[in-house]
């Protein structure tokens, strides 16, 4: 069995994908299998979060023992690992297959990251915190990679286009998906959320001052009907926006005969 204070010795190289796990003798618990485990896990942690999840807690979800678990998984880690790798299988990547050149398939990509991030808000802290290496990832990785490479950039600039479009969509997907989070907590919709939100600064004297410059812009938003609407647009227009980026310096390199430095 992987211990965490075993992980925790050396981070960097600590992955459910990493180790090799010793077979338990005998059989497992009747009904129950890592599929199922992780699923319950998926529900759990899109409902509660991270800090929530518990393996006592998940076994009372399946109605077992939480000894029964460490059947199929040494630690929690492994079970979020599981859960990440699974809702990147998600992705709809036979729509991106399908897709008419890197414009359009970065497109999709990216709007599946983003619907991905904010289906399952408990995504973006884990990304960060576990290295991203399951078979799914890796698909995923492996077609964002083709994308880019298409675009025609040198192999060099490669990554920081990558680096554009995907850290973007990872922040974006990530402040939508809290702003849900925090609208649900309150038991609002997003569009009551917001409006109060505004609200309740716009109203307040202290901030008359510093207002000013964004007053036209919160003006703007309110204008264009609802949050998911206002969500919807200003992302497919940042999307553009890094296209059309990705095309500039693309021929830029062609028209220099360098790499656009």
């Amino acid at each position: 069995m992987v211990k965490a204070a075993d992980r925790a010795k050396n981070p960097a190289r600590s992955s459910v994908w990493l180790e090799v796990r010793a077979p338990r003798s005998g059989g497992g618990p009747a009904g129950l299998d890592r599929d199922r485990i992780v699923a319950a896990a998926i529900r759990m942690l899109d409902e509660e979060g991270l800090a929530k999840l518990s393996m006592r807690k998940l076994a009372a979800e399946l109605n077992v023992t939480a000894m029964s678990l460490y059947w199929y998984v040494d630690t929690k880690d492994d079970i979020i690992e599981f859960a990440m790798d699974s809702v990147y299988g998600e992705f709809d990547l036979a729509a991106v297959d399908a897709a008419d050149g890197w414009r359009d398939r970065l497109r999709a990509l990216a709007v599946e990251y983003r619907t991905m991030l904010v289906r399952h808000p408990w995504m973006s802290p884990s990304a960060g915190q576990y290295l991203n290496i399951g078979p799914h990832a890796m698909e995923v990785g492996g077609k964002i990679q083709e994308a880019v490479r298409d675009t025609g950039l040198p192999r060099d600039r490669q990554p920081s286009a990558t680096s554009a479009v995907f850290q973007f969509v990872y922040g974006y997907g990530t402040i939508e998906s809290q702003f849900r989070r925090r609208a649900a907590e309150a038991g609002m919709s997003q569009d009551e959320f917001y409006v109060e939100s505004i609200k309740a600064f716009r109203d307040d004297p202290g901030f008359a001052e510093s207002l000013g410059p964004v007053a036209e812009i919160l003006d703007e938003r309110a204008s264009h009907g609802s949050v998911t609407e206002i969500w919807d647009r200003d992302f497919d227009y940042a999307l553009e926006v890094l296209i059309a980026g990705i095309e500039a310096m693309v021929s830029r390199g062609t028209t220099t005969g360098g790499t656009g430095t």
